[in-house]
């Protein structure tokens, strides 16, 4: 054969099969617009300064990229596998004609090509006119309300470029291996191949499908124990994600068709028509739906889980940060040489707030910073304070008080502990435990009865651990303590809040030699948390389009394949109602299943990393993204639906 009637054939084959292209078109389409818009917003200059992406967020966005690629890996590869699937007979019949397999390779491979091409213009030019969006929405979530230009990226452009020739290289090598691997008789049945159920055994049935449930489970249960937060948190993290991956796998490969069989068996067969148009697919094809039903639900739950996370930390930015930075603005001595200096800098500042016109209280606070051995019978073993000495700051809840913290008093001989960076560990079953602080030449015992809803000096959240004691005690202390270890501090509270901003921006000029204030912070965390709610939010819509489309292609796939039986029982006088009844029950199960045990699997994953968010309540957040998610994913079941009544009421 002529390389000119190669092409030829190449271009009647493209125009006979446009029914079949549009699926996988739409999913090069798809992949190539995605890849760029994200490329496009990394690479961008004015996007890089605005965000201070190459400081803080560059390695997460590079991590992002491999795992957008991962999923864009996927979504292709399947929708090339289906593509091929439904052309197999085609494919078949250019055999039978006498083209050698080699011949057909190469017309595959020249139309994956073309279709590549088209799909990258069409791709580049969709990602060009929607870029704009995403680029305004990334600036919203980082607090960012100025004008920024998004100008063509040439480094975007070539790693699409690059990421897309290797998506076909891949699908190209697919082809080639499915041809030079298939037999005519497979390929002209590759379309009626489906796995009829056999009678399950009872006893294995039933033992394996309640270890699937079981390892789920249990997998629930680890995550959310004391046994969880070991020396060995990484390896345990992989246990539990082993048990739930497996567990999910052999609830759908053998749990759920056991049950489905003890329905059938109860009914002694008689299912109705909604049930064999329902029931029975199921039944035949879920051995062989097992794997990719896991692999969304588990893709699912990886979405929900990042998105729940992402826009809890986001929703709780301020709540948050006020956790680790109570006070608006804090003076303190940092560094050698600026002994006695919070006091004079704390003086100029004040009189810069004065100049404002902005009003304040000022407290000048001493804090103690001692060394102290901490014992109890539940101390968790990652934080190591067995027999080891911990440096202490010590506070005096009086002068906190008048700086404006809502704190308690403890009792006298009695301390509270503040520390954010280890309250996730400090759980109720510990306390009370015993504190020995070193004063100099004699120890102090308090007993510790609880811990802090927040830190009590800005900027040592996770540094040092801090005890707040009453003014009798603290005393005591201090009266015992070498002078060295008493340190003073200025704190300073706006009395309207509004007046953050131009605060903030006085304040600077002393930040060297200071601790952090709130409100910038604030503006660093916002941008921070919006950053990564973006790129969660983005791998989040990869994630969720490749799901739903996904199931959606392979429910197309089967209408067909089932529009014979369609056919029959619209020619024995069933109505079109009558049969959607049945293809309402399995789009139900199809897509609902996966769905839901996503959402659960995520919500014992979320749980289990509550402990990150000390005083928020994450449960709207979480709520919210969940319901959004969930709504999206249903359209394509609504599609599905839709594809099924087309396909029936064109049977006849």
């Amino acid at each position: 054969m002529t390389a000119l009637t190669l092409v030829d054939l190449v271009i009647r084959s493209m125009r006979k099969n446009l029914k079949h292209y549009y699926l996988y078109f739409f999913a090069l389409i798809f992949g190539v617009t995605l890849f760029f818009i994200f490329s496009t917003l990394q690479h961008d200059s004015a996007v890089v300064e605005q965000t201070d992406l190459s400081a803080k967020m560059a390695s997460g966005f590079q991590a992002a990229t491999v795992l957008l690629f991962g999923i864009l890996i996927i979504f292709v590869t399947y929708a090339n596998d289906l593509f091929l699937k439904r052309r197999s007979r085609e494919i078949g019949l250019y055999q039978l004609v006498g083209l050698t397999k080699g011949a057909v390779s190469r017309l595959l491979i020249i139309e994956n090509i073309l279709l590549g091409a088209g799909a990258f213009i069409v791709g580049i030019g969709a990602g060009m006119l929607v870029s704009r969006l995403f680029l305004l929405l990334l600036m919203k979530l980082v607090g960012y309300d100025g004008f920024v230009n998004l100008s063509f990226s040439g480094a975007a452009f070539l790693q699409t470029a690059a990421v897309f020739a290797v998506l076909i290289v891949i699908t190209s090598f697919r082809m080639f291996w499915k041809v030079r691997r298939s037999q005519l008789i497979d390929l002209f049945n590759d379309d009626k191949k489906d796995e009829h159920p056999k009678q399950p055994k009872p006893v294995l049935s039933a033992l394996l499908g309640i270890l699937g449930v079981g390892m789920i489970g249990f997998g629930y249960w680890f995550a959310n124990s004391e046994y969880m937060m070991t020396a060995f948190l990484f390896f345990n993290m992989l246990l539990v994600l082993m048990l739930v991956i497996v567990g999910t796998y052999i609830a759908f490969r053998v749990t759920i068709g056991w049950l489905m069989t003890l329905v059938r068996k109860n009914q002694n067969g008689h299912i109705g028509l909604a049930g064999a148009l329902s029931l029975a697919p199921l039944m035949h094809r879920m051995k062989a739906n097992a794997k990719s039903l896991t692999v969304i639900t588990t893709l699912s739950a990886m979405t929900l889980a990042m998105a729940g996370f992402a826009y809890s930390m986001y929703y709780s930015t301020e709540q948050e940060t006020r956790v680790r930075v109570p006070h608006d603005f804090l003076i303190d001595e940092v560094g050698e040489g600026n002994e006695g200096t919070s006091a004079e800098t704390a003086e100029q500042f004040a009189k810069d707030l004065d100049a404002a016109g902005i009003e304040y209280t000022r407290q000048p606070i001493t804090y103690l910073d001692l060394t102290a051995s901490m014992s109890g019978d539940n101390l968790p073993d990652l934080l190591n304070w067995e027999e080891n000495t911990v440096t202490t700051l010590i506070f005096n809840t009086r002068e906190l008080k008048a700086a404006g913290l809502d704190i308690e008093d403890p009792a006298t001989g009695e301390a509270m502990i503040h520390d954010s960076g280890i309250s996730w560990l400090l759980t109720d079953d510990v306390f009370p435990l015993g504190a020995s602080v070193a004063t100099g030449g004699t120890t102090e015992k308090l007993n510790v009865t609880s811990i802090g809803t927040q830190e009590v000096a800005s900027g040592y959240a996770g540094v040092y651990t801090q005890l707040t004691l009453n003014g009798e005690t603290f005393d005591r202390i201090k009266e015992a303590a070498p002078a060295e270890s008493q340190r003073p501090l200025v704190a300073f509270n706006l009395d309207d809040k509004g007046d953050l901003a131009e605060a903030s921006a006085i304040f600077k000029n002393y930040r060297e030699e200071m601790t952090l204030d709130f409100y910038s912070t604030y503006k660093e965390s916002l941008s921070y948390n919006g950053i990564m709610i973006f790129i969660t939010g983005f791998l989040g819509l990869a994630f969720l389009v490749s799901t739903g489309s996904i199931l959606y292609f392979k429910q197309m796939s089967e209408a067909e394949q089932e529009k014979r039986s369609y056919t029959t029982l619209r020619q024995l006088g069933f109505k079109t109602g009558e049969i959607m009844k049945g293809i309402r029950r399995k789009q139900a199960f199809v897509f609902g299943i996966p769905l839901l045990m996503g959402l659960v699997h995520s919500v014992f994953a979320i749980k289990s990393v509550s402990f990150l968010f000390t005083s928020t309540d994450i449960t709207l957040p979480v709520t919210i993204a969940m319901i959004a998610y969930a709504l999206i994913y249903l359209v394509f079941a609504v599609l599905t639906i839709g594809y099924y009544r087309k396909t029936i009421q064109a049977a006849l």
